[in-house]
């Protein structure tokens, strides 16, 4: 098997930023780490300089923006911290008395003896309802990476999702007195239909506790499976707080989706099965997304313990990257927000017993984007014609992203689709972040708004090589006194690509100015809806991104403290489908009104974040707002 011809090695090296602002530490704060893994080689200066804050015995609260890498770069592992007493695993809403010292949980000893995850994985009685998925060489990816990819079809459970695998295996040790008494769990979906099922086939009751937001189509699957839904509480963790109360006023045992001993062993089985129906001495890595980090520490327990020489990567997205913060800090962190684009992994805690594996046997982290996330979905059902869920192609993502970073030839790469419970609302964005960042590049223009320009555009831009493929245009006429007519339009072409850098180069040489906003999420969810609609300056404009839930009457909920004490001169939004999303909102204000519109801002602080557009995003917007 050809080695790997070693990393795309940046003439600048690219550190790794972390800028933990909430702990006190610099604004910004850069460190490397020397470290070869099968000849890759990450930048960095030593791990052990790292500081690590403490916030008393709870895990310090962190933005996902205080930390960021380059596509596809693999990053280290803190080892060197000591563990917080934060991270001691406990079993939900336990009062034990031995169980609230230093060392945690005294029911599962085993969990810390030598071979003891090994043991109960190989024991795992998951089989009783989860099927062994097939391993599956997708040949058109790996034609064009130059290495063998599989995929680990967890998409195919009978839940469509890996969760069944991790809730059967803890329920099924349950005593017949607790399953007698029924079992409770919080859930938004996957994990809440591998409780129901597994209930269902062990004759016991089952509540599943899943937020009032929840889509129609999760809730009513679980109730098909024979799980009684109680819908309570506005976020996943108001959910999960009644739930474990819940449990412990109706002596129902709580089911943790991730962080649990048994959880991790019946989600290690998927690791047993790689090894099992792959060839072990040639597989290379293991690429698996993380939420909670349950199946991730699972597989890592099997695989490190048969075959240490296969390294094992966690995938996280950007915008949720909880674990990749927690293991280069060495102690868990809690986001203060998630994004909720990949749901199935948009997890602000990572679980106790899956963090102390993870930081034992994890290889490294990788983040991704939403936009390489969709890109692996449209990839993925180019293969399969499956349609993955975006936290299911959350690993896919990452392989391509690496093998793309280090140039990697001739390696066996292996991704887990840990889930397909894809909400058909969400198709339309998936649809359109697919193509920009992989096979599309969006553009951004502004030209004299007079006639022929646009067809001087195009001859400008396609040179000698033919038509140009222009996949989507945006103008509107005369929007603005300078003249000037703003354009937005993607060709299919991938970003950074020769023909890209082209098609930009013949246009600056032309004296015309076009920026590759490819790298602009919000540009793809928003700008390019807006473009006909904008106008031209609006004085005192101020324009903020609003998260929210998606709930009916969040509009109005949200507009009635504002309006009409102040001009609302701009509001877009669409249905996406998930937990939590995102409008923009413009409002005329003074400079001397603010403090006043904060203060009136606060009565929604519970529900809705409002943040003023900054960097890149702000940049993009203010060539179309004339800011």
């Amino acid at each position: 098997m050809e080695e790997a011809s070693g990393p795309a090695a940046p003439a600048v090296p690219e550190p790794i930023r972390f800028s933990p602002k909430k702990d006190g530490l610099p604004k910004t704060f850069t460190y490397t780490l020397e470290k070869r893994v099968s000849g890759i080689v990450v930048d960095g200066r030593d791990e052990a300089a790292m500081p690590s804050p403490r916030c008393g015995s709870m895990p310090p609260l962190v933005d996902p923006e205080d930390f960021g890498a380059p596509p596809g770069q693999l990053i280290p592992i803190n080892r060197s911290t000591p563990p917080s007493p934060a991270d001691v695993y406990r079993c939900a809403g336990c009062v034990k008395a031995e169980c609230q010292g230093p060392t945690g949980c005294t029911d599962f000893q085993w969990r810390d003896q030598s071979g003891g995850y090994l043991r109960e994985i190989l024991t795992s009685r998951v089989y009783s309802v989860a099927r062994e998925t097939p391993l599956e060489r997708a040949p058109g990816i790996s034609d064009a990476i130059g290495c063998n990819l599989y995929l680990k079809r967890e998409d195919m459970q009978p839940v469509h999702s890996f969760k069944i695998r991790g809730a059967f295996n803890r329920m099924a040790r349950l005593t017949p007195e607790q399953l007698k008494r029924g079992v409770i769990c919080s859930s938004a979906g996957n994990h809440a239909q591998g409780v129901a099922m597994s209930a269902a086939h062990l004759g016991c009751s089952a509540v599943i506790c899943m937020p009032t937001n929840s889509p129609e189509i999760k809730y009513q699957a679980v109730e098909r499976l024979g799980g009684t839904v109680e819908l309570v509480g506005e976020s996943f963790y108001e959910t999960a707080a009644h739930a474990v109360a819940r449990g412990i006023a109706e002596g129902r045992t709580f089911i943790n989706a991730y962080d649990d001993p048994y959880c991790i062993a019946g989600q290690g089985t998927a690791g047993a099965e790689i090894l099992r129906q792959g060839d072990i001495d040639k597989m290379d890595y293991i690429f698996v997304a993380v939420g909670g980090g349950g199946l991730i520490a699972g597989i890592a327990a099997v695989v490190k313990a048969l075959k240490p020489s296969i390294k094992i990567i966690g995938v996280e997205p950007t915008g949720a990257n909880s674990m990749t913060q927690s293991l280069v800090r060495g102690e868990r962190v809690t986001l203060s927000k998630v994004d909720a684009f990949a749901d199935g992994v948009a997890i602000k805690l990572v679980g106790a017993e899956a963090f102390r594996l993870c930081r034992e046997l994890l290889d490294g982290m990788l983040l991704v984007d939403n936009a390489a996330i969709s890109a692996a979905i449209k990839e993925v059902f180019n293969e399969t014609r499956s349609i993955l869920e975006p936290a299911g192609a959350v690993a896919v993502a990452g392989a391509l992203a690496f093998a793309s970073r280090y140039r990697l030839r001739g390696k066996t790469l292996v991704a887990v689709t840990s889930g397909a419970n894809m909400n058909f609302d969400r198709l339309r964005i998936v649809s359109e972040l697919a193509n920009v960042g992989s096979a599309e590049t969006m553009l951004a223009t502004a030209l004299p708004d007079e006639p022929g320009s646009l067809l001087r555009l195009m001859d400008i831009l396609s040179g000698n090589s033919g038509p140009l493929n222009i996949t989507e245009f945006k103008y509107r006429y005369n929007m603005h006194s300078d003249g000037l007519a703003r354009m937005l339009f993607s060709v299919g072409e991938a970003p950074g690509s020769k023909e890209s850098r082209a098609l930009m180069a013949r246009a600056q040489a032309a004296g015309i100015r076009v920026q590759d906003v490819s790298d602009v999420e919000l540009a793809q969810t928003h700008l390019r809806h807006m473009i006909a609609g904008l106008g031209g300056n609006v004085p005192t404009e101020e324009i903020f991104q609003v998260t929210y839930p998606e709930r009916v009457g969040m509009l109005r909920k949200l507009l009635t403290p504002l309006s009409p004490r102040w001009t609302i001169s701009l509001v877009h939004f669409r249905k996406t489908g998930n937990r939590s999303s995102t409008l923009m909102l413009g409002v005329q204000l003074k400079p001397e009104e603010m403090a006043e519109f904060l203060e009136a801002t606060e009565s929604l602080s519970g529900e809705f974040v409002f943040e003023p557009l900054l960097g890149r995003a702000k940049q993009v917007f203010d060539l179309f707002l004339e800011k």
